[in-house]
């Protein structure tokens, strides 16, 4: 028999960090490693969108480390030590900066803002960046609780972002899909 996927452990609104501290599921560790795991949900529909495999493959990478952040988020930092939770390493964070710069060699200078759209995926690359934004700044907020975030965590979400951004773009320039421009209204007075 599989096991069941219902404990009914949190039917009173707590939900357990791994290392077993009790928390409320209103607690922002736990809203904000919800929020990584919506993240990783997006990084799988764009992956879902997108047609090449290098780009297949290093989202896929993404996702691997979304589930260590989510892992450091949902211990309990003062148990974490004494278990085997992954770590983010610098180099993650460089291995984004590598692929924004390689894709950036191929983009024209971007001159204006754009506003996300053109095909679906692109527009999904844009809302997975936005999705990434938050949970760049559910991190923060922890920190401003005084509520312990890796600030490796901080910077390889905030690079991520800006790979997303850059990836939207690449999408676009690989299907040939324009950029659409943003012209802002200006009414003379």
């Amino acid at each position: 028999m599989a096991a069941k996927i219902y404990t009914k452990t949190g039917d009173l609104g707590k939900t357990s960090l791994i290392g077993g501290t009790k928390v409320p599921k209103s607690h922002i560790r736990i809203e904000t490693y919800g929020t990584v795991d919506e993240l990783n949900s997006y990084i799988g529909l764009l992956n879902d969108h997108v047609g090449t495999i290098e780009i297949k493959a290093f989202l896929k990478e993404i996702q691997d480390r979304l589930f260590t952040i989510g892992s450091s988020l949902a211990c309990d930092p003062e148990k974490e030590p004494l278990m085997k939770i992954p770590d983010l390493k610098e180099n993650d964070v460089q291995l984004l900066e590598r692929e924004i710069d390689k894709m950036n060699e191929e983009l024209p200078v971007m001159k204006n803002f754009i506003l996300p759209g053109g095909h679906p995926a692109v527009s999904t690359a844009h809302i997975t960046r936005c999705v990434c934004r938050r949970t760049e700044r559910l991190c923060v907020n922890m920190i401003e609780h005084e509520v312990f975030v890796d600030p490796l965590v901080i910077k390889y979400l905030n690079r991520l972002s800006d790979y997303l951004f850059v990836l939207a773009r690449y999408i676009g320039h690989l299907l040939n899909v324009p950029e659409i421009t943003w012209k802002p209204r200006i009414e003379a007075p």
